[in-house]
C-alpha cells in the first residue's frame, strides 16, 4: 500500500529548505497554504492535468514536469505552559539525497539507503523513525544494529526527539552505557511508570483542590479516570460554551475553570498552574491567544490523564516480569535491541506474543544474512502472511564485511544488505559527507560513485586551518622492527607489536603536551591483542601523569564502526 501523502513535520526547516530538498518535483501550495509558510509540511503527491496529445515523443524532462508535489502546513499546538511540554524539533538542514532516504523509509516497504562515512546515516534513521512515530502512532518499530554502541548511538539521538519517553524501550545489557539521564532498560522504565504514577496522583489531588471538588481523586489510576470523566471533562465542556462568543480576552481569562482566583483584580494568582511559569496568561493577549493558552493548559491535563490510563496496567500487575512483559508488548512503540540479542531471547519473545509493524536496521552491512532474517521472525504470522509495514536498511558494504570467526562458516559472511545491493535493488546513496576534511575524505571518496563535501566541511574555519604540531592533514608511517622485534604472538593468535604500541602512544604524549584534548584523540588497531598492549604502555606512561591522561577511545576498528573523533590513529599490522 503506497501513500499519497505524507506529515514531514519538522524534516524541512523553512520553505526554502523545503523547495532545494525536492529539486526535481514541481512544489505547489494548497489553497490554505501560503508560499514561504513555517514547518511542519504536509507534502501530497498529484498528477498533473492531462495535456493534448503531443507529435514529439515523450522525453524524460517531459516526466519531471508531471512529478507535482502539493505542500499543505498546520501550526503545531499549544501544549501547556510548562517548560517540558514544548515540541522539540529538528535542527538538521538534511540534503536533498537524505531527505529522499527520509522520504523512502518513512513510506510502506523495503527501503536500502547506503551510507558512506559521514553521511549522516544515523540522523537520517533518526528521522525516518520519528516520521513513522507521529504518522502513524498505532504502529510499533524495531530497531536493530550488529553493536551495542551502534544500537545506543541511535537510541541517544531518538530520546532527543519529540518522542513520548515512555514510548522507548532499550533491550539487552547495552542499555547500561547510554548516556542518557533516565533508565530505558525493562526494569527502569517500569520505575519510571511506578514514579510518574506517583506524580501525576499528585498533581490529579492538586487539579481536584483547585476545582474544590472533595474526594480522595488521586488515590488510583481508576480513580483519576473517573475524576476527570465526570468533572473535568463537563467543567470543560462548560467552559467552550461560555466563551464561544467571547470578544474581550479577559471573559477567557475569567471564565477558566482550572484556576482559583483570590481576587477579581488579581488574575495572576494560579492553583494548579503554580509551578509553571508565570503568568500563564500573558498581558496584552487577543482573544484567539487566549483561548489557544486555555487550550494548551487543557492539552496538558488530558495528557496527564491519558499517561495514567497507560499506566494503570502497572498499577494492577503486581510482578515484575509481568510488568515487564506489558511494556515490551503493549507500552513501547520503538524497542532497540542488537541482532545478537534477538537470535539469544528469540523464542522467549515469540512465546510472550510481542508484536511489531516496522523494523529499521542500523550497520546492516555488518549483520550476517541469517543474522539479518531473525529480527524479521520476532512474531508470529497473521493470517500465514508477515505483518511487516516497513523494512529499513542502512549500512555501507564498502566498510567492514560481517565478522565471522568460526573458519568452517566463512563462505557465510555476505549480508543480506550486500547482497540486496548486488542484485540491483534500488538503494538511496548518500551523497554528502561532513566529517572529515576534504584531503580526508580523498583518501576513500573514490570508493564511491559520487560523494561530495558538506558545506560545514567547506566553509568552517576549523577545517580549514592546518593541525597545530602536524605537517599534513594524514601521514602513513612505517615503524621498524625494535629492539629487533617486530610482530609477536605471546599467545595464538593475539599479535602485538611493541615498536607500534610506543609510538602510537609518544604521539598521543605529543599531542597532549601541543595541548590537544584527551577526549578528542582516538587510538585505533586491528588486533586485540595490541590494543591490549597500547593500554599497558599507556598505563605505564600516562593514566597517572598530571599532563596527559588518557584518550577517548583505545580499541580495534570493528569495534569503532559508526563512531567519530577529531584526531585518530590506527596502527596497522
Amino acid at each position: 500500500m503506497q501513500l499519497s501523502s505524507l506529515d514531514f513535520r519538522d524534516t524541512f526547516l523553512d520553505w526554502q529548505h523545503l523547495q532545494e530538498s525536492f529539486p526535481i518535483q514541481k512544489i505547489v501550495p494548497a489553497k490554505k497554504a501560503i508560499e514561504g509558510c513555517p514547518p511542519p509540511y504536509v507534502l501530497t503527491s498529484k498528477s498533473a492535468a492531462k495535456r493534448k496529445p503531443r507529435k514529439r515523443a515523450k522525453t524524460e524532462a517531459d516526466d519531471d514536469e508531471e512529478r507535482i508535489l502539493e505542500v499543505d502546513t498546520y501550526t503545531l499546538p499549544y501544549m501547556g505552559p510548562y517548560p517540558s511540554d514544548a515540541v522539540r524539533v529538528n535542527s538538521v538542514r538534511y540534503t536533498p539525497t537524505q531527505v529522499e532516504a527520509i522520504n523512502a523509509g518513512s513510506r510502506p516497504g523495503l527501503t536500502v539507503i547506503i551510507g558512506p562515512p559521514g553521511t549522516g546515516k544515523t540522523d537520517v534513521a533518526t528521522q525516518i523513525i520519528s516520521n513513522i512515530y507521529h504518522n502513524f502512532p498505532n504502529q510499533r518499530t524495531l530497531l536493530v544494529a550488529r553493536s551495542n554502541q551502534a544500537l545506543n548511538q541511535l537510541f541517544e539521538k531518538i530520546v532527543a526527539l519529540d518522542i513520548d519517553d515512555r514510548h522507548l524501550l532499550r533491550l539487552g545489557h547495552g542499555e547500561e552505557s547510554l548516556n542518557t539521564e533516565a533508565s530505558f532498560g525493562k526494569s527502569g522504565r517500569v520505575e519510571y511508570f511506578l514514579e510518574r504514577r506517583t506524580m501525576l496522583l499528585a498533581e490529579v489531588e492538586r487539579l481536584s483542590g483547585s476545582m474544590g471538588v472533595p474526594g480522595a481523586h488521586g488515590n488510583s489510576c481508576e480513580t483519576a479516570g473517573y475524576f476527570n470523566s465526570v468533572y473535568v471533562r463537563p467543567t470543560w465542556k462548560t467552559f467552550q460554551d461560555t466563551i464561544a462568543e467571547a470578544k474581550d480576552p479577559q471573559e477567557v481569562i475569567k471564565a477558566f475553570p482550572f484556576r482559583i482566583y483570590f481576587s477579581e483584580m488579581d488574575l495572576t494568582v494560579d492553583t494548579f498552574f503554580s509551578n509553571a511559569p508565570q503568568p500563564v496568561f500573558k498581558p496584552d493577549l487577543d482573544v484567539a491567544s487566549a483561548k489557544e493558552i486555555a487550550e494548551g493548559c487543557h492539552r496538558h491535563i488530558q495528557k496527564m490523564f491519558k499517561e495514567l490510563e497507560d499506566i494503570r496496567p502497572f498499577e494492577l500487575l503486581r510482578t515484575g516480569r509481568d510488568r515487564s512483559n506489558y511494556l515490551l508488548t503493549k507500552e513501547a512503540r520503538i524497542i532497540a535491541l542488537t541482532s545478537t540479542f534477538a537470535a539469544i531471547k528469540h523464542r522467549e519473545i515469540l512465546d510472550i506474543g510481542f508484536k511489531y509493524d516496522n523494523i529499521v536496521m542500523e550497520e546492516a552491512a555488518q549483520i550476517t544474512e541469517i543474522e539479518s532474517f531473525i529480527p524479521l521472525t520476532l512474531q508470529h504470522p497473521k493470517d500465514d502472511d508477515n505483518p511487516l509495514q516497513r523494512i529499513v536498511l542502512i549500512g555501507d558494504h564498502h566498510q567492514n564485511p560481517p565478522v565471522i570467526r568460526n573458519v568452517a562458516l566463512k563462505q557465510m559472511e555476505q549480508s543480506l544488505f550486500t547482497r540486496l545491493v548486488r542484485l540491483g535493488v534500488p538503494a538511496v546513496q548518500l551523497d554528502a559527507q561532513g566529517r572529515a576534511r576534504s584531503m580526508i575524505a580523498d583518501l576513500y571518496r573514490w570508493r564511491y560513485k559520487s560523494l561530495s563535501d558538506l558545506p560545514v566541511v567547506k566553509e568552517t574555519e576549523v577545517y580549514q586551518l592546518a593541525n597545530a604540531g602536524f605537517r599534513y592533514p594524514y601521514q602513513f608511517i612505517n615503524v621498524e622492527d625494535f629492539g629487533g622485534v617486530g610482530e609477536s604472538q605471546p599467545s595464538p593468535h593475539f599479535i602485538q607489536n611493541l615498536g607500534e604500541a610506543e609510538y602510537a602512544v609518544a604521539i598521543y604524549q605529543y599531542m597532549r603536551l601541543l595541548g590537544y584534548p584527551a577526549e578528542k584523540i582516538s587510538i585505533l588497531t586491528t588486533y586485540a591483542g595490541q590494543r591490549a598492549l597500547i593500554k599497558d604502555v599507556l598505563d605505564e606512561r600516562c593514566t597517572n601523569h598530571p599532563l596527559f591522561g588518557l584518550p577517548a577511545t583505545v580499541t580495534t576498528v570493528d569495534k569503532y564502526q559508526g563512531d567519530q573523533n577529531d584526531c585518530i590513529f590506527t596502527i596497522w599490522g
